[in-house]
């Protein structure tokens, strides 16, 4: 629990999900300070889309002739009314966001709210400790029904009249928008009004517009001194016709609730019921959420964040499911590289989406175990059959295998690997050609595919590409080059120390270099690209480097993988660290110690268990991106369960020396 005598300004953030899609978001001190912070955000159709209908509400305690606010927003002019400093005392987002107000010695008041797992429904209890039978509790709601990516200004179409039918007040704001319902305990009066001019800090600070206007159909009234005022806020499709509730809201609120706490605590850690979060149902399909509160569905995150979210946790069958689904989506040999907020078309501009599928579901079979009887393990297989003939033969985007083994990749204008920020026509690492880490995810596919598909001309050509590997990408200063072939020109190489290079060492199931040259690379990572909460993208010493990542879209997006650090990055770095040392307790210990420990320590402070998207690459590393990353926290699960688990990183390692193929020092194939 967080507690402090003053906390304005606390921007920790807390989040809600409802395993659907949709979640709460919002502030350690209550201010809404961005336009996902909200309430109630539901997923709409089946590709990610969010539609926000409840952005907050408006709290305020009576206890005779005093009124003491419980919530308070910030305005277009900068104020912030009305004010809870010094009032709220504490608050905790676990195992629910509950804060605690003091409004005298002898009175608080607490504000509980919940979502339960797979319902788009959120509970909210207030509760008066101490004796005060006068008191009453005033809520006001503001609604938008507005995309969650959007604002809103005062809007005439929007319908915020009531309607009631069997103890349920409804209202539909827009056609074909879900339908906001709520049941109370208290007395709702309506009283429609427009509220203007909230403020968002954060957005201001992002360089997006920042202020909304807000409708309020009216206000709930409780006498919350004789009793906890409960609201259930839900929302149904606009045609869904409801039976009459057939429990009151009391004994519903009891029964979610006390089945909501029993489900996290069977989850385990703060860090297990974060990265439960991001694992969604999509209609009849699972996937996993890219980042909270903007990202959807992205392929190559979730075949990252999948290793640490479900394998390391031992979460096989979502782990299969989301496999399926996604496998099922495959076009020309590939992952679609995300999902669309709207429409039903993904988009497939991604080279190593496909690659990292293909790791995912080699490590699932290692890990559940094979059984060609298996229905769903066959599917698997053909999906990763699909994907290495495909890349073998040449796909979209000029992606294919070239005569020297390697895998290349790239027209002029496309993104296609994951430093993929593009502003307006201009991809700002474009990185066409060989980038090393397709090499190392290839060689990995290549030898996995080898061994799961029985097809040695694969092992063959795993060794024709190894040789060509070690010929082209060390560069002499014991490093690797980021791109060779630089726009399809052979013997043109990117000479920009980048962090791309770990993964020929660490963070994919086979070692590609080893000996004195992966120390080198290790050593050279480390000293120049190391953050202690993320790995830089580009070397300080390069020219191109920009170490903070602040500004508005334009400004952000020509840093994203210029310097910025990024969380998910310190999985490959730390392997590759232990790998280098021979995998012994002493250096997994000493991982854990240097790596992995002061990470969860700045992470115990923000009380959450999420891991942010990024940081800055220069001092004093201020986080940024998405508050809540599922690959990032994917990868600090995996260095944790799997990597640095001195038992576990055995049992992998022999797991894998007895099951798939290796490389050794010179290349050729041991079976």
């Amino acid at each position: 629990m967080l507690k402090q005598t003053e906390f304005m300004n606390d921007r920790r953030e807390w989040l809600e999900t409802d395993g659907l899609g949709g979640f709460a978001m919002g502030s350690a001190d209550g201010i809404p300070r961005r336009r996902y912070h909200s309430w109630l955000t539901v997923g709409v159709g089946t590709q990610g889309e969010r539609c926000t209908l409840l952005n907050g509400v408006e709290a305020m305690l009576h206890v005779g002739a005093e009124i003491y606010a419980l919530t308070c927003f910030q305005f277009a002019d900068s104020s912030i009314t009305p004010g809870v400093a010094g009032r709220l005392r504490a608050f905790s987002s676990d195992p629910f966001p509950t804060w605690t107000f003091r409004i005298s010695q002898a009175l608080e008041v607490t504000c509980e709210i919940f979502i339960p797992k797979d319902q788009s429904r959120l509970f909210a209890q207030w509760k008066l400790l101490g004796a005060a039978p006068e008191a009453k509790l005033f809520v006001r709601p503001f609604l938008s029904g507005r995309s969650s990516h959007a604002l809103q200004r005062e809007n005439k179409a929007l319908n915020f009249s009531t309607t009631q039918t069997d103890g349920r007040l409804a209202w539909q704001l827009f056609p074909g928008v879900p339908r906001l319902q709520a049941q109370s305990n208290g007395q709702f009066r309506p009283e429609p009004h427009w509220y203007y001019g909230f403020r968002y800090e954060i957005e201001r600070e992002r360089g997006y517009d920042f202020t909304e206007d807000l409708a309020s159909p009216g206000v709930f009234e409780f006498q919350i001194g004789q009793g906890a005022a409960l609201i259930a806020f839900e929302a149904v499709a606009p045609d869904c016709n409801q039976e009459p509730p057939s429990a009151s809201l009391g004994k519903v609120y009891a029964s979610e609730r006390s089945n909501e706490i029993q489900r996290r605590a069977a989850l385990g850690t703060i860090y297990d019921r974060a990265a439960d979060q991001f694992i969604v149902k999509r209609g009849t399909r699972r996937s996993i959420i890219a980042g909270y509160p903007w990202f959807a569905d992205w392929g190559r995150d979730t075949f990252i964040a999948l290793r640490g979210l479900c394998l390391a946790r031992g979460r096989y069958d979502e782990a299969k499911q989301i496999l399926l689904s996604w496998g099922s989506a495959i076009r020309h040999g590939l992952v679609p590289n995300r999902f669309p907020d709207a429409g039903d078309t993904p988009d497939y501009n991604s080279v190593d989406a496909a690659l990292w599928y293909v790791i995912a579901a080699a490590e699932y079979l290692q890990r559940h175990g094979m059984s060609r009887a298996d229905i769903s393990q066959r599917t698997l297989l053909e999906y990763i059959a699909e994907i290495l003939a495909h890349y073998r033969k040449g796909t979209l985007w000029n992606i294919h295998c070239d005569s020297d083994g390697l895998l290349s990749a790239g027209e002029k204008g496309v993104q296609l690997t994951w430093m993929d920020a593009k502003i307006n026509d201009w991809v700002v690492t474009p990185r066409i050609g060989k980038p090393v880490e397709i090499q190392a995810l290839w060689l990995n596919a290549l030898h996995l595919g080898s061994h799961l598909l029985r097809d040695r001309s694969l092992a063959e050509l795993a060794t024709h590409a190894f040789s060509s590997f070690m010929e082209k990408f060390p560069a002499p200063g014991g490093w690797l080059y980021d791109v060779v072939d630089v726009n399809h020109q052979p013997g043109i190489v990117d000479l920009q120390f980048r962090i791309n290079q770990i993964f020929a060492v660490g963070g994919l199931p086979l070692q590609i270099v080893r000996g004195e040259l992966a120390r080198r690379i290790v050593d050279h990572v480390e000293r120049l690209l190391y953050t202690p909460i993320g790995m830089r993208t580009l070397s300080p010493e390069e020219e191109k480097y920009i170490g903070h990542y602040r500004g508005g879209p334009v400004d952000r997006d020509a840093a994203y993988h210029q310097g910025t650090a990024w969380a998910w990055l310190m999985g490959p770095f730390v392997e590759a660290w232990v790998r280098v040392r021979g995998s012994t307790p002493k250096a997994i210990d000493e991982a854990r110690r240097r790596f992995l420990a002061p990470i969860f320590t700045k992470l115990e402070a923000r009380a959450s268990g999420h891991v942010a998207e990024l940081s800055d690459g220069s001092e004093p590393f201020t986080p940024g991106g998405a508050p809540c990353q599922a690959w990032s926290l994917g990868e600090l699960l995996r260095l944790d369960r799997q990597v640095l688990d001195k038992n576990a990183a055995g049992r992998q390692s022999a797991a894998w020396d007895d099951w798939a193929t290796a490389l050794d020092a010179s290349g050729t194939i041991r079976t």
